[in-house]
């Protein structure tokens, strides 16, 4: 299975990264703690967050579902987005098309 999408890949990846960084605790997913994670530099928390987006992307390709964090992703393919889960509270749709 792969991810199919019209969107130009760099416009998805934005999105995606956004949305990601609502995850309060995303920084697990490289195996950081909140004080490793809070010394880094913007752009290097930036740099992160853009990888674990095209990583995510990449996973959901073959996975229906995957966790970054405390927050949950998934690809619903039959409305061509994908969902990030960042808290109960909050629910990002990032359109494919």
């Amino acid at each position: 299975m792969a991810i199919r999408y019209t969107r130009p890949y760099d416009e998805i990846l934005d999105e995606l990264s956004r949305a990601l960084e609502d995850i309060p605790n995303c920084y697990e997913t490289f195996e950081m703690d909140a004080e490793e994670w809070g010394g880094l530099e913007k752009a290097e928390r930036d740099v992160c967050i853009r990888t674990l987006a095209d990583d995510m992307f990449y996973v959901l390709g073959s996975e229906p579902r995957a966790e970054a964090g405390s927050g949950k992703l998934e690809y619903d393919r039959s409305r061509s987005v994908i969902k990030v889960t960042a808290s109960p509270q909050l629910v990002h749709v990032v359109s494919l098309k």
